[in-house]
């Protein structure tokens, strides 16, 4: 009996050595098998040629702007417009009070007859003293005389020739006309003002609307305004007109770069461009503030969806790369414009880089991880 306990006993310990034994190399095997890698969604980088998009702020200028001003002292007998309507280059505008400015022509004119008559009567005279003084009727010093009085009847008549036109001239002063054709504005006088020839208050003003400016504040590199002037030189470049920000209107014509200034800001480093639009509808008026937008050439770029990039702490764009042995590296990259959804990056990345497009958020740089080409969920539904 004895002998059969302690057979038992050693069978017990046995099987429980063994059980403790599996058990220590399963939990051993179990905690030397690695964990998944993390998936990510990678897409291959290539360059392409894209258009150099340009957008900048502007304002509304006037094609050409005309003060009204009176050129002779008088009283305004009539103003023969209609506030804020289309006016055309020559239409008359005012009326002043000619009465004063008629009697001086016609007195101007009475000092011209006068001066006339007594030239032709010295003229006369001075026929018969030549046939004289052939015949030694009267000496030189006679002739010659006579021949200077000549010539400065000459001269009078020729004086007040010149005041018959300064009178005839201020005469048609007294009738205020349009210099250019626009729109113009309320009227700053009203009939029975007083108005002189050198006051400095306009009269009014007219504005042409159409066309119409845009003057462009460019801010961007040298090289770029370089590039820019250059294409200027070769052909016409087409300027859309964005009135709201958010929804970002169009305005319906667009217009022509026509100008760059010749000299840059020392303040804002910005040079001024001046675009030519088409403004029929009288939509765009002076001072009106707009943003302007237009093609300067094409570059080699790549394009990044903006969904696969962040703003790195110093505010500048980051990506997530996988390189050598699919381990993960965060880079900078230098992107100044946007095509739809996505950045037009032209400095940081290279054809042939291998961008991640889904699950930069969950790894880390230097840390190795499993890719698939486009989409996560995609390819996960492929594998099922």
């Amino acid at each position: 009996m004895r002998i059969l306990v302690a057979v038992a006993t050693i069978c017990a310990a046995t099987l429980l050595s063994v059980y403790q034994i599996n058990t220590v190399s399963a939990q051993s095997n179990a905690g030397n098998k690695k964990a998944p890698l993390k998936e990510v969604a990678i897409q291959k980088v290539k360059s392409v040629s894209v258009d150099i998009k340009e957008t900048f702020p502007g304002r509304v200028t006037a094609f050409r702007q005309a003060e009204i001003r009176p050129q002779v002292e008088g009283i305004v007998i009539r103003r023969m417009f209609e506030e804020g309507s289309e006016v055309q280059k020559g239409q008359q505008l005012y009326q002043i009070d000619d009465t004063r400015y008629a009697a001086l022509l016609h007195s101007a004119e009475a000092d011209l007859e006068a001066a006339q008559a007594e030239y032709e009567s010295i003229k006369v005279t001075e026929r018969r003293f030549q046939e004289l003084l052939q015949m030694k009727a009267v000496s030189q010093q006679e002739y010659d005389d006579l021949h200077a009085d000549l010539r400065k009847a000459k001269a009078e008549v020729a004086v007040a020739k010149a005041a018959v036109d300064i009178a005839k001239i201020n005469v048609g002063y007294t009738k205020v006309y349009a210099p250019i054709s626009g729109r113009i504005s309320r009227s700053a006088i009203t009939e029975g003002a007083l108005v002189t020839g050198n006051q400095s208050a306009a009269l009014a003003t007219i504005t042409q609307l159409d066309p119409i400016y845009v003057d462009i504040q460019h801010t961007g590199k040298t090289s770029d305004l370089v590039h820019l002037n250059s294409l200027m030189q070769s052909e016409n470049i087409a300027v859309q007109l964005l009135f709201d920000e958010q929804s970002n209107q169009v305005y319906q014509h667009e217009g022509v770069l026509k100008l760059s200034e010749v000299t840059v800001d020392r303040t804002t480093g910005s040079v001024a461009l001046r675009a030519e639009v088409p403004n029929p509808e009288r939509y765009l008026l002076p001072g009106m503030y707009v943003r302007t937008s237009f093609n300067a050439g094409n570059t080699q770029a790549v394009l990044v969806p903006q969904s696969a990039t962040q703003r790195g702490p110093n505010g500048k764009l980051q990506v997530w790369l996988v390189g050598e042995n699919n381990i993960v590296e965060k880079r900078e990259v230098v992107a100044e414009s946007t095509r739809g959804s996505a950045w037009v990056v032209t400095e940081g990345l290279k054809t042939g880089d291998m961008l991640i497009t889904e699950g930069y958020q969950k790894v880390r740089p230097g840390e190795q991880v499993s890719t698939v080409m486009g989409h996560v969920a995609s390819a996960q539904a492929a594998a099922q």
